[in-house]
């Protein structure tokens, strides 16, 4: 058997035990849908999850993020989306991935399934993603580590109804969801 000097073998052990540990810390930390969820105090991570798997951050109803939604037809076609916040921004692309309050990126579903995500109040909706009959268009904040905003286990959430016959709306007006903390319409 070869002979290795202390040092190397000091030095292999080293590695080892700085290493060891922090592979055991970030797998303690838990999963948000493919990274790993943010050691923020910012609420509790619940089990529970959404519709597309990622876990709910409950906060208190008091400080929560509130967002309410109104879509219109667009005289050009397709849809407008208006987004209304309480105590919530935004974040900015790249902001990060740690769970800052009232702060990170809004999901819009139409009928449960997701369109994209959106840094911003507004998102022009194509016709062809609406077709004929009555629709459901949900805006669903989540928080910049992949967690859900939730209050008493349910998305912060807002969703308007919306019918489509023909090339037009049926309603004249704008249809619009109320600004509801917890799941709504």
């Amino acid at each position: 058997m070869p002979r290795t000097s202390w040092t190397r073998r000091s030095l292999a052990a080293l590695v080892a035990s700085v290493l060891l540990p922090l592979g055991a810390a970030s797998c303690a930390t838990g999963h948000a849908r493919g990274g790993t969820l943010s050691p923020s105090p910012v609420g509790k991570v619940l089990d529970d999850t959404d519709g597309t798997g990622r876990h709910l951050r409950e906060v208190d109803k008091r400080d929560a993020p509130q967002v309410g939604v109104e879509v219109t037809p667009d005289s050009g076609g397709g849809w407008d989306v208006r987004l209304a916040f309480h105590r919530f921004r935004c974040s900015a692309p790249h902001a990060g991935s740690t769970a800052v309050p009232g702060r990170g990126l809004v999901y819009l579903f139409v009928d449960g399934r997701r369109i994209t995500g959106l840094r911003s109040h507004e998102y022009h909706l194509p016709e062809g993603l609406v077709p004929h009959g009555t629709h459901h268009v949900t805006a669903r904040l989540y928080a910049d580590d992949g967690t859900v905003w939730a209050v008493h286990g349910k998305p912060v959430q807002s969703t308007a109804d919306i019918t489509v016959s023909g090339a037009e709306a049926a309603t004249p007006g704008p249809a619009t969801g109320t600004a509801t903390v917890a799941a709504g319409k």
